[in-house]
């Protein structure tokens, strides 16, 4: 199975990669009010030919998963954190390109006010590693070009509002109030598309992710935000985990952003498990076309969790978010 299949890297907003299998590793039960979890992947993939008839590209494909979780709950109050981070390159032919790059901080901090729902306030925070090029519709005498880098563009956004929490598997979360700050440190990722030639070349002067020319920060203090979260076993192996997000300012609702996340992991074996991705962007600040995101990745994972299992009803459910 090839490593990586991609149609288009994309900007992102907040996403989570989390799963929700059974404990891998046994650990000591933490008797505190937090509870942790661990899960690391490594994906690896190698093609060679010699003399091949059928025609073929030398590859190798590499990546790296990290997804941590840390959660306190004590009565009707619970504060849930979590960091998803990837990192992935492609070798053919003697150039090496990145395949997947990837930081998500996610802060919730949540207050039951009824059965089912909350009052909450959040704060997510998302950039890149490493810088990313693009290496098509250049001018001839291009190979590649910067369009992104690590905080350029980072994203920020606070969250209050009420969520909604029927079941242990689905969160539906309501912000009327969900400023949002854009950064741009690397003034370089600035390029437009040429309306003769359709090539794209650097422009100090082009408006990219939102930041204005000469500016490195973007404020929307008037913005409303809507996610849904889905994470749910389908079997003991087999974990589905989505998130549809709508963001806009109040005084732009011809420009709402919307953005879905899937991820579908199969557990093979204790240490190895194969993971179906996808994500579409909507976002005119980024692009005017929808942007497409797919991977499929199989390789060796560690997991561990000191998460307690849900004894009864009457428990509380772990992370309410």
């Amino acid at each position: 199975m090839g490593w990586l299949i991609q149609s288009q890297v994309t900007a992102q907003d907040s996403t989570r990669v989390t799963t929700n299998f059974k404990d891998t590793v046994a650990v000591k039960i933490d008797t505190s009010y937090w509870q942790r979890s661990f899960s690391g992947g490594l994906n690896f993939n190698q093609a060679s030919f010699s003399n091949w008839s059928g025609g073929g590209v030398n590859s190798v494909a590499i990546g790296g998963v990290i997804a941590a979780r840390a959660l306190y709950e004590k009565g009707k109050t619970s504060w849930d954190n979590t960091a998803d981070l990837q990192l992935g390159y492609v070798t053919q032919l003697g150039n090496t390109r990145k395949a997947a790059d990837q930081i998500i901080v996610i802060s919730v901090l949540g207050h039951q006010i009824a059965p089912k729902w909350d009052l909450f306030i959040s704060g997510t925070f998302n950039t890149f590693f490493t810088a990313g090029y693009r290496y098509d519709k250049l001018p001839a005498d291009q190979t590649s070009l910067k369009v992104s880098n690590f905080f350029a563009p980072a994203q920020l956004t606070f969250a209050a509002g009420l969520a909604y929490k029927p079941t242990d598997w689905f969160a539906l979360r309501l912000s009327p109030l969900a400023p949002r700050f854009t950064f741009l440190a690397d003034q370089s990722v600035r390029v437009r598309q040429d309306a003769t030639t359709g090539n794209y070349v650097a422009d100090p002067t082009q408006k990219v992710y939102g930041v204005d020319p000469g500016k490195s920060s973007r404020t929307e203090w008037l913005a409303f935000q809507l996610q849904a979260v889905l994470n749910k076993n389908l079997s003991e192996n087999v974990s589905l985990n989505t998130r549809y997000q709508l963001f806009t300012e109040y005084s732009q609702f011809n420009n709402i952003n919307h953005r879905l996340d899937l991820i579908l992991t199969a557990k093979v074996s204790r240490y190895l498990n194969t993971t179906l991705g996808f994500i579409a962007l909507y976002n005119k600040d980024f692009s005017a076309s929808l942007q497409i995101q797919q991977t499929v990745a199989i390789g060796l994972s560690y997991n561990l969790s000191s998460f307690r299992k849900k004894k009864d009803k009457a428990d509380p459910t772990s992370g309410r978010f």
